[in-house]
Formats: structure tokens, C-alpha cells, sequence
């Protein structure tokens, strides 16, 4: 009978307990949009914290083709925001069809909760990479695991999360290069998400006057774009560009209209005055299978060269060459950073034999490397470039050197030496905003890689969005601390503009970037008083950014 009473007791304050947690966890229930009622779902973190989400909220209304994203006219009753809505429409893996629809501009947000309503949270916007071809906010998916789930950042560094969708491929891109089809759409989707945003975040408990966005890649890019661009005035405090600048070699299509003209054949349209009228009564599939990317690369057409889809100077969201704007972000603090070797994913399409222990890697493929790269100026700048990252070979290179000569000369030139000259255009033009620089090199997880190898083109990505604590079986204990030290610099500087300051504790104090010193902060698992570093590459960015880019362009 005493245990009997004992177990009524215990399951008695076990209800009163569940009753008390659920009363804790009030949250935000239904949230009043300018479009209309919203209402998520929410998810246990932990005792006393939880995470609200609402997935699929539309921030725009369907994107009429080729024109500029329009409010949404709104809803009635609530909106249940339960799932991911579908993607942008980009070609398939086999570039031999489509997946997405046209309608595709929402956003996802992750707000973080703990006894009381969360109000005036920093708010962190993510702009996925994907080549302006591919990619989607929720990112990829394996077993219901999304790569861009917003839920660790959340609550590890509390701030709300908000990752947003924008047309890809043709329906993104594509330009005449003049009035009558002015491309950018995509940039112009990304702008209206971070507007929507500033309006509307203060109801899920955000601070519209502290916006960070961040992104990797062509998201990166996207981030560059959105603070140099004149029509942001006001609406980004913050910003983070991993991988990925307005500076990069492939984040400009030069001759727009000689794409545009390559697409309007393969779907059929003539090519002259009635081009466009034609491309905007096109199938959207047709299109989008139309602008693919030919991945048939080699050492002497890298695929670098072969992204053609990409944003344009229009001479509105983008008014003049990028390296004349950061002007507009003289006031937004800003972080940039490249992986060490992510040149690495576009080597291994243009010369396989990189990742193949068995087979050597011909001199002769870094000598034709070295001339593609460099083929806007001529024959002179090839040699100068392969003397250039072959000097410290000696007489008899090994294989590996010869390897990892190649890596760095596709880091260098599509990524790191591009992102360096963006960090010095930010901190020469800025007035309040802050610059920050970091190299990532926590070495790739993938057991097919040489072991030379550091980390890859998105490798940073898992790190960033917390896999080693959402996925534990997959890492080890050093994962999670590489990870941890990521949202703790990133959530940090969203709070208060520098990553050493805020909630989360940090390993060691990363320094300003500034015009005289060049300090970076070297990331990865062991990350200490001797991660902090001067002077990245900097031979290699000399090189780049005046030998080289003294050099006249030969024309074509």
C-alpha cells in the first residue's frame, strides 16, 4: 500500500510537472504577419528552452518572369508554417531536368525560447551558395536532416534565425545587358527577404535594427552584394561572407548578352529584337534546363570560367564595379574568410588526378592551370603565375607538391586572394563598421581524400549550423568543439559587432583586420593564442592584386 501511494505521488508530480513545463513553454503561438496570421510548431532544446519554428512564410508574392519581386498580397485566417515550401526551380544533379517550382520565395525562422518570450533578439539572415545555379534556404537533406536548420544556432548563441530563398539559373540570372531584361532577379529576392525581415521580425521577438547576414559561396557573394548595393540603406547592421565575395572572379557575368543569346537558341527563340519577349513566354523548365553549366572542364577550361549565370552591373541593384561601392558599407561591420583549400572541389573537376594517390598529376596540367586562369592577359601572365606557385619546388616536386600547387592556385584565385581585397576595401572605406578576417582549416572529414588535404570548398558549413551536436554519432568530441567555437564568434559578433563579445565564451580573442596589420584568426578544432595570425598569403595576394592585375587585359 506504501508503495502503491508512493507511485500515485510521483506520478502525480510528474503530471504537475509536465503541466508546469508546458505552461513555461508559452512561445509565440500565432504571430501576426503583414501578409496575415502565421502559426509554427516548436521544438524542446532542453529544460526550461525550446525553439519556435515556421517554415514556408511567404515574403513576396509568385515572382512574375524576369521582374522584380512584388509584396504579398496577404491571406486569410492563419497560415500553418509547418514544412519547408518548394525550392527555387534549378536544374537536377544530371542537369537533364528541373526540380522547384517558380513560386518559391519564403523564408524559415527559428526563434529561441526560454521561461519568458524572447524580445529583441539579434537576427541572423542565411543566403545559401550553390553557384547561383542550385540551393535552397532548408539546404540539402538526408533522413529529415536539413543542412540549413536554424535550431543549434538558435539556441546555442540566441538569436533568431532566418534562412531565405531566391531565383536561381535562368529565371535568376539571365540578362540582355540593358534595360529590357536587366537580370539580378535573384539578388532582388534576397533584398525583398531582408526587408521583409526588417518589417516584420520584431512580432517573432527581433530586433529589426540588428540584422546580420551571412552566407557561404555564392551566398557569400550574395552577402557582399547586399551591403554594397545602395538599395539596403538602413535595413543590415552586420554581415559574413564565407567563401565567397563580390570580387571573385565568377560573381560577374561580363558579356551578359552573349548568354542570354546561347539559352534563347537551345529553347528556340530568335535572337534579335523579339529575344526577350520570346525567353518570357518560354516554358520555365525549358529555360532552366537551358542554362546549365557544362561541367565538361579540364586543366585547360577550368569550370571557373564556365559559371556564366551570375549577377550583372544593371546600373541599379549593382550601379558601378563593385570595388567602387563598399562606400555603401563604410557603417556595417563585416567578417570575410575563406577554407584552405577551397579551390579544392573545382581542381578536382578540372584535373581528377588530384585526389588519386595512384596516378601522378602532370606538370604540364599546373602549367595549362596557370595559362587558363590567367588567359585574360595573355601568355606572359600563365608563365608568371606558374613561376609564380612553382618556386619552391626544387628540382624534383613529389606528387603531393604537385598536388597542392594546383589546389592553391584555384584557392587563391577563385576564392582567398578576391576575399583579401574585399576585407581591404571594407576596412579602408569604413567609418563605424568593423572588419574581421579568418582563414578555416579544420581538415576534411572526407576518407577518400589525400591525406594532405585540408578543408574543402563547404566544409565549414556543418560546423556553422551545429551537425556535431545535432547529429553526435557522426563526430568526434574535436568536431564539437570546432563547431561550438563557430556559432560562438558568429552569434557574438551579430549581438554586439565584435565576435569576442556576448553570450557565448570564445578560445582566444580574434583582432580587428585593419589596413596596416592584415590579423587573421586561424579556425579550426585547436584554435588558441597562436591561431591568431598576420598577413594571409601574402605573397600570393601581391602577386594577384599587382603583378598581375597590372598586367593589360588582352582583348578578346
Amino acid at each position: 500500500m506504501c508503495v502503491h501511494h508512493m507511485m500515485r505521488r510521483m506520478l502525480g508530480i510528474l503530471v504537475f510537472a509536465a503541466l508546469c513545463l508546458s505552461k513555461a513553454y508559452a512561445g509565440l503561438g500565432v504571430v501576426l504577419t503583414e501578409g496575415g496570421m502565421v502559426e509554427g510548431s516548436h521544438q524542446n532544446t532542453g529544460l526550461f528552452r525550446y525553439v519556435d519554428v515556421f517554415k514556408g512564410i511567404p515574403f513576396a508574392a509568385p515572382p512574375g518572369r524576369f521582374q522584380k519581386p512584388v509584396r504579398h498580397p496577404g491571406w486569410d485566417g492563419v497560415l500553418k508554417v509547418k514544412d519547408y515550401n518548394k525550392r527555387c526551380m534549378q536544374v537536377n544533379l544530371l542537369q537533364n531536368g528541373v526540380v522547384g517550382s517558380e513560386d518559391c520565395l519564403y523564408l524559415n525562422i527559428w526563434v529561441p525560447q526560454g521561461r519568458t518570450v524572447s524580445t529583441g533578439l539579434p537576427v541572423m539572415v542565411w543566403i545559401y551558395g550553390g553557384g547561383f545555379l542550385k540551393g535552397a534556404s532548408e539546404g540539402a537533406n538526408f533522413l529529415n536532416n536539413y543542412l540549413y536548420d536554424g535550431e543549434e544556432i538558435a539556441d546555442r548563441g540566441n538569436v533568431i534565425v532566418v534562412t531565405l530563398s531566391y531565383r536561381l539559373g535562368t529565371l535568376g540570372f539571365v540578362s540582355s545587358g540593358d534595360s529590357e531584361l536587366p537580370g539580378n532577379y535573384g539578388l532582388w529576392d534576397q533584398q525583398a527577404g531582408i526587408a521583409w525581415v526588417h518589417r516584420n521580425i520584431k512580432a517573432f521577438g527581433g530586433d529589426p535594427s540588428n540584422i546580420t547576414i551571412f552566407g557561404e559561396s555564392a551566398g557569400g557573394t550574395s552577402v557582399n552584394f547586399q551591403i554594397i548595393s545602395p538599395h539596403n540603406k538602413g535595413l543590415i547592421r552586420r554581415a559574413i561572407s564565407q567563401s565567397g565575395v563580390a570580387l571573385c572572379p565568377w560573381a560577374i557575368n561580363r558579356n551578359p548578352r552573349a548568354y542570354a543569346v546561347e539559352i534563347a537558341k537551345k529553347v528556340g527563340c530568335p535572337t534579335d529584337a523579339n529575344m526577350v519577349s520570346c525567353l518570357k513566354r518560354t516554358d520555365a523548365e525549358a529555360l532552366t534546363v537551358a542554362g546549365d553549366v557544362a561541367l565538361q572542364s579540364s586543366a585547360s577550361n577550368p569550370i571557373v570560367h564556365n559559371l556564366k549565370l551570375s549577377p550583372v552591373i544593371d546600373g541599379d541593384f549593382l550601379p558601378a564595379e563593385p570595388d567602387q561601392l563598399f562606400h555603401n558599407a563604410a557603417e556595417i561591420d563585416y567578417i570575410a574568410g575563406v577554407n584552405d583549400m577551397d579551390g579544392h572541389l573545382f581542381a578536382t573537376v578540372d584535373i581528377p588526378s588530384i585526389n588519386n594517390i595512384l596516378v601522378s598529376t602532370p606538370i604540364g596540367d599546373v602549367k595549362k592551370l596557370a595559362d587558363a586562369l590567367t588567359r585574360d592577359k595573355g601568355t606572359a601572365a600563365g608563365a608568371a603565375a606558374y613561376a609564380e606557385y612553382t618556386s619552391a619546388w626544387g628540382n624534383n616536386p613529389s606528387n603531393s607538391d604537385i598536388k597542392k600547387t594546383v589546389v592553391a592556385l584555384e584557392t587563391d584565385y577563385i576564392f582567398l586572394v578576391p576575399t583579401q581585397a574585399a576585407l581591404y576595401l571594407h576596412a579602408e572605406k569604413a567609418t563605424t563598421g568593423r572588419t574581421y578576417s579568418y582563414l578555416f582549416s579544420e581538415p576534411s572529414r572526407n576518407p577518400l581524400f589525400p591525406s594532405w588535404m585540408g578543408a574543402d570548398h563547404a566544409e565549414d558549413l556543418q560546423f556553422v549550423f551545429g551537425k556535431p551536436f545535432s547529429t553526435p554519432l557522426g563526430y568526434w568530441p574535436r568536431h564539437r568543439d570546432i563547431s561550438g567555437y563557430m556559432i560562438a564568434y558568429w552569434t557574438n559578433f551579430a549581438r554586439t559587432g565584435d565576435p569576442n563579445k556576448g553570450e557565448s565564451s570564445v578560445p582566444v580573442t580574434w583582432p580587428e583586420f585593419t589596413d596596416t596589420g592584415h590579423t587573421f584568426l586561424e579556425l579550426n578544432h585547436n584554435t588558441n593564442a597562436n591561431s591568431v595570425k598576420q598577413r594571409l598569403r601574402m605573397r600570393y595576394v601581391y602577386y594577384w592584386t599587382s603583378v598581375y592585375g597590372s598586367l593589360p587585359s588582352i582583348k578578346s
